[in-house]
């Protein structure tokens, strides 16, 4: 208590001595600012990709008064403190390359794994020729492709899959690069190798909808069913088995040059009058009203109607 007293009796004084004007301020006269610390230099002082690291979907969330935060490039290329210090020395920073790079860095964060898709075992992410850092390019990614893709896709996959010439070539072919539909629209590019376990026994590289049907109906729908009566086709094979889905130089991308033809691949052979035996004895198929099949049976992919697909 005597040392309560005291203090009141001294701040008294101090006010009676310097007026209470005086003696408030001095009381709140705030301490001296600490001396300010020197900045860490931004990436993107000396490293032009890192200026234009602005729009890249890696940096949303981590610009700051337009500037990408040091932390962001450390992410994949470790601490630069020691790269600094050393005047840019490149040995003092991690650059990613090839299949250890991206699975030590690219995997950090795109390791999702389903049945049929993983970054990780997929088809494309196995070896040292084919990996993320083969298809991605972080920092000079094509402009108009999504996903960070290094050039269009017909040019990315066209390098190792000669398929991709059919689409340029073949007068009746999907408009890739024309329509907003390219290779990924039909193909998982991480899709796993496949196991024979998935709907349709459709390839891990395909698409599937959410029904688990074939990618194709996402577009031609009329096309999906179920039918009351389905083309035995669609029960024991899938689209492919009558189109060239890369093109084809006959129309409606079919695989052979008549309709004919392309039925007698089945309907010949079979015996089993269920999935379509052979054709009856009165189609004399020297006649050419019976070369054009769907002339008849105009619901080949199925119908609601008829069990002979008439209608």
């Amino acid at each position: 208590m005597s040392m309560k007293l005291c203090a009141a009796s001294g701040l008294a004084a101090l006010v009676l001595f310097l007026g209470p004007s005086r003696a408030v301020a001095q009381e709140q006269t705030p301490p001296p600012a600490p001396a300010e610390q020197p900045s860490t230099p931004s990436c993107g002082d000396c490293h032009d990709q890192a200026k234009a690291f602005l729009t890249n979907p890696h940096a949303r969330g981590a610009v700051v008064k337009g500037v990408v935060a040091n932390d962001v490039c450390e992410t994949c290329h470790g601490s630069g403190a020691e790269h600094i210090e050393g005047g840019g020395d490149k040995t003092k920073i991690t650059v990613p390359r090839g299949h250890t790079g991206a699975e030590d860095v690219c995997l950090m964060c795109h390791d999702t794994t389903a049945p049929n898709f993983s970054p990780r075992t997929g088809m494309h992410a196995t070896s040292e020729t084919v990996n993320c850092l083969t298809c991605h390019s972080i920092h000079s990614a094509d402009k108009k492709s999504t996903h960070l893709v290094a050039k269009p896709q017909l040019a990315l996959c066209g390098s190792c899959h000669t398929q991709a010439a059919s689409f340029r070539n073949k007068p009746y072919a999907h408009r890739l690069d024309r329509g907003g539909m390219e290779c990924s629209t039909c193909h998982e590019p991480h899709g796993r190798p496949s196991s024979g376990t998935r709907a349709l026994t459709l390839p891990n590289h395909l698409r599937v909808t959410r029904a688990g049907e074939p990618v194709c109906t996402s577009c031609h729908a009329e096309k999906r069913g179920p039918w009351v009566f389905p083309h035995g086709g669609n029960e024991v094979a899938d689209c492919t088995s009558c189109h060239d889905s890369h093109g084809s130089v006959y129309p409606k991308m079919l695989k052979r040059a008549t309709v004919a033809q392309v039925c007698l691949e089945c309907h010949s052979p079979l015996g089993d009058a269920t999935l379509g035996s052979q054709p009856p004895s009165f189609h004399n198929l020297n006649n050419p009203r019976y070369q054009n099949c769907t002339t008849c049976h105009v619901a080949v992919h199925g119908s609601n109607r008829d069990p002979q697909l008439f209608k």
